[in-house]
């Protein structure tokens, strides 16, 4: 079995994760969706794993090349995309992608991912293995960011756990 199939089908962990923010959006009466570039549309396919999650998900925007960023997510070329030092790979290009899906998708809360996963790409600052998520729900927007350890396969399990878990906040967040 391959990586991808673990995350998708054989993960326990990251599906009873996927089915808490499921569960926890469907009780709340909230819609999520997502932004995805390292992940690729992982987090949206933990998600949709879930039986009866097309009642709280709205889909995903897999965003992997810099113009889709832009074109659909709007995320600002000259403020962020073509920044030196900031770029696809920061803080605010997370809330920009969080945002955007959120406007598109027409969602309550949306979660962005933004990295590297390797095993090429890093950048100076910007080690394999540096990923920023944002947030985007009706109380506003936030950013994390993370450094996970491993080849390309653990970083993206790793960077859709860190996602399904801020969703599960925003939820929580959007609910009290």
């Amino acid at each position: 079995m391959g990586a991808a199939e673990a995350i998708l089908e054989d993960d326990g962990s990251l599906y009873e994760l996927a089915a808490m923010v499921v569960g926890a959006a469907a009780d709340a009466g909230l819609t999520v969706g997502c932004a995805e570039s390292c992940t690729g549309g992982l987090v949206c396919g933990c998600l949709t794993a879930v039986p009866g999650s097309s009642s709280a998900v709205r889909g995903s925007v897999v965003s992997y090349a810099i113009p889709v960023k832009h074109e659909v997510l709007g995320v600002s070329n000259e403020d962020v995309l073509e920044v030196e030092g900031l770029g696809a790979v920061s803080a605010e290009c997370a809330a920009q992608m969080a945002e955007g899906a959120r406007r598109v998708l027409g969602c309550d809360v949306a979660v962005s991912v933004t990295g590297i996963a390797g095993p090429q790409g890093e950048e100076p600052g910007k080690p394999v293995g540096t990923v920023w998520f944002g947030l985007a729900a009706p109380k506003g927007t936030l950013t994390r960011s993370e450094l996970f350890p491993g080849g390309r396969a653990e970083v993206r399990r790793a960077a859709c756990e860190k996602a399904l878990r801020l969703l599960y906040e925003g939820i929580v967040e959007t609910r009290a």
